[in-house]
């Protein structure tokens, strides 16, 4: 009689993981207990019990001080925030695959999404993933399914999220598959089955094609092998499923030639070893495929792990130095700190947590201590490197920190890869200072890679010009005159300033800078500065924008205007002295003529008998000719009531209307009809 044994028979991925877990924590001395059962196996169980691992059947049983270890099925959200109340130490041994359920069932509510699971309602999985959405629909088949849509009477259009328990058959998943998409228009679907489970599966449906009788290994209870067992019965009739060893029936083997041997995924190598031997020691074993046991199978794939090698695991604990890791094999991996990630402020606990599945690289295996040194900085060193290639082919732009100042350029870092980008290719001209760059993020292309000797050379101006060629184009296309702009000051010549407003260099003439009267555009503005132009005129074929800076709001006169009116009292300052009388600034722009015979209540030779340049005085507004723009004041009139009329029309002797116009300049010199004013004053 020949027997083949499956390849992929005995623990899958999850269970040695929380099998590992559980190991590990009583080697670490804890008080250690199990959230039912560890995985679907009494043997397990009951090893696990002899070491002092006590079950319990709710959280409600944790007591203080225990370490609480969540078997492999997982547990509901309700189930985690009780055992976080009661203050003990979780220790998550949830199978990887099914976390991943959790998420995306968590996820639907955002979504808007009602949850549909396929499996078996009972089964503890199921139970935990149900724990973690909102009124879910659980069916065990896809007729089920459908049966449901029929007599509900649902629309086609209801939002929906369809996952499958792990160990489900591919079978189920295929026709529930099809009846979901003929139900519903708008129904996420999600191949949720486990890949190991899958595999199994797979392996057992062909032995059992080609083999006179099949053994399944396993517990009664465990879901994956009823499944294994259901599975091989459709084709093969002489199928046995047995705990142990004890419970095979060679009778039932009596002129057969071929057996498969397979097993369920929580069934440990031991008893699969154990019921080969015995079939063994019956018949000679002529399958050297089905020689090796599940213990021998997992040994040999820890000798194949090579430095170099890319290999996948589960984060298990984040320490202060390392990264623990599970491969899935006896090594123990470990990521230090220093290779989790090429960034050196980066924390560990910022980068991954735990029950994360990480791909890593192996840095080195060392067989006698049973440690496998790893690394998920230079895994994706590597996969930046290929990014960078691609990019450099593609022209792609990207961004990166200046990080230093270097001969001849500077240099950026580029998810840890140094890009050199010469100082000709940096934007900045002949002689700036690069060293403005240093610590600010740009936008570049990679012009060069080199990865043998590590060199990547990037270029800065390339992407400016082409981003200054699209803003000017855009510029152009949509520039009015009046339109508005915030731009900044590129530079300042004696008759304005040039403004970038995107791109394009427009001008403010120096009269337009200012109502004032100004010197220099440096009286108003400087380079960098950041201002609010609006467009006066353009030329696209000289590509010449003229730009207004000063607005109607800023006019002195309007400002004035706005906020005093004739018999306010103000305070003044006098910038001018005539023969006549002395001009003084009201505000910046707006100046007011104080006749000389309003400024004292007495007959004066001159104004600077009462007056100097510089002096600030108190003045009141007697008249305002809006059609002129010109301004009267008196100080007289805030000194004594007003004087006879004989006296005060021999004292005033008012300056004709046509010799003094008030100025908006105040540096510039008033007009003034020196014969007008002798006439008058005689």
């Amino acid at each position: 009689m020949k027997i083949i044994q499956a390849e992929t028979a005995g623990f899958c991925f999850g269970v040695d993981r929380a099998v590992s877990l559980v190991e590990q924590t009583v080697r670490a001395g804890k008080r250690a207990v199990t959230l039912g059962p560890i995985i679907h196996n009494r043997h397990v169980v009951q090893h696990f019990a002899e070491l002092g691992v006590r079950e319990i059947a709710s959280p409600e049983e944790a007591e203080p001080g225990t370490a609480v270890i969540i078997r492999s099925h997982g547990v509901s959200r309700k189930v985690y925030e009780t055992l976080e109340k009661k203050g003990v130490e979780i220790i998550d041994a949830t199978c990887p695959f099914v976390s991943r359920i959790h998420k995306l069932v968590a996820g639907a509510k955002e979504k808007g999404r009602r949850v549909i699971i396929i499996g078996t309602r009972t089964h503890p999985e199921v139970l935990a993933i149900a724990g973690w959405c909102e009124d879910p629909l659980i069916f065990e088949t896809a007729e089920e399914l459908q049966n449901w849509a029929e007599i509900s009477k649902i629309s086609q259009n209801l939002p929906y999220l369809m996952v499958f328990q792990t160990t489900s058959t591919q079978n189920l998943w295929i026709n529930a598959q099809k009846i979901a998409k003929k139900l519903f228009t708008n129904c996420e679907i999600f191949d949720t089955i486990c890949e190991a489970t899958e595999k199994r599966q797979k392996e057992a449906l062909a032995l059992s094609k080609q083999c006179d009788a099949m053994v399944i290994v396993g517990d009664a209870n465990s879901s994956n092998t009823g499944k294994l067992a259901m599975i091989c019965r459709r084709n093969c009739a002489n199928v046995s499923l047995v705990d142990h060893a004890a419970e095979l029936n060679m009778a039932l083997f009596a002129g057969v030639n071929t057996v498969g041997l397979t097993a369920g995924a929580s069934t440990p190598s031991w008893i699969i070893k154990e019921v080969n031997n015995k079939m063994s020691e019956e018949t000679k074993v002529t399958e050297t495929a089905g020689e090796e046991n599940f213990a021998e199978l997992l040994e040999q794939s820890i000798k194949t792990l090579n430095n170099g090698d890319k290999v996948t695991g589960i984060v298990t604990a984040i320490g202060t130095t390392e990264v623990q890791v599970d491969l899935g094999t006896k090594h123990a991996g470990y990521i230090p700190v220093s290779e989790l990630s090429s960034d050196p402020d980066a924390k560990p606990e910022d980068i991954v947590k735990v029950g994360d599945e990480v791909e890593v690289s192996v840095v080195r295996v060392n067989d006698v201590e049973g440690t496998v040194m790893l690394s998920k900085k230079r895994l994706e060193a590597g996969k930046i490197w290929e990014d960078v290639e691609k990019m450099s082919e593609e022209g792609t732009v990207i961004e990166a920190p200046i990080t230093e100042e270097n001969k001849g350029g500077v240099v950026a870092n580029y998810k840890g890869i140094r890009v050199f980008i010469p100082a000709s290719q940096t934007g900045v001209p002949k002689g700036g200072d690069l060293g403005e760059l240093v610590k600010t993020t740009v936008k570049m292309r990679i012009s060069e890679v080199n990865r043998a000797r590590r060199r990547v050379v990037g270029s800065i101006r390339d992407v400016a010009r082409e981003a200054r060629r699209a803003a000017q184009e855009k510029v152009w296309s949509e520039i009015e005159v009046g339109k508005k702009y915030l731009g900044k000051v590129k530079s300042l010549t004696s008759y304005g300033a040039f403004v970038d407003i995107g791109g394009v260099d427009g001008m403010v003439h120096v009269s337009e800078l200012s109502w004032n009267h100004i010197k220099t555009p440096a009286d108003v503005v400087s380079v960098g500065d950041e201002i609010e132009v609006y467009v006066i005129s353009y030329d696209p074929e000289k590509h010449k924008i003229s730009l207004g800076y000063r607005t109607e709001d800023t006019n002195p006169w309007k400002i004035f205007t706005e906020k005093y009116h004739v018999g306010d009292v103000v305070p003044v300052k006098i910038v001018k002295l005539m023969t006549f009388g002395a001009f003084a600034e009201i505000i910046p722009g707006i100046d007011g003529l104080i006749h000389i015979s309003q400024i004292a209540n007495r007959r004066i030779g001159k104004p600077d008998d009462v007056l100097a340049e510089g002096q600030e005085v108190e003045a009141k507004i007697i008249d305002i000719d809006a059609e002129h723009k010109r301004i009267s004041l008196s100080i007289r009139a805030l000194l004594e009531p007003e004087a006879p009329a004989e006296e005060a029309a021999e004292e005033e002797a008012p300056v004709d209307e046509e010799v003094v116009v008030a100025t908006a300049e105040p540096d510039a010199e008033p007009v003034v009809d020196e014969a007008a004013v002798e006439e008058t004053a005689e």
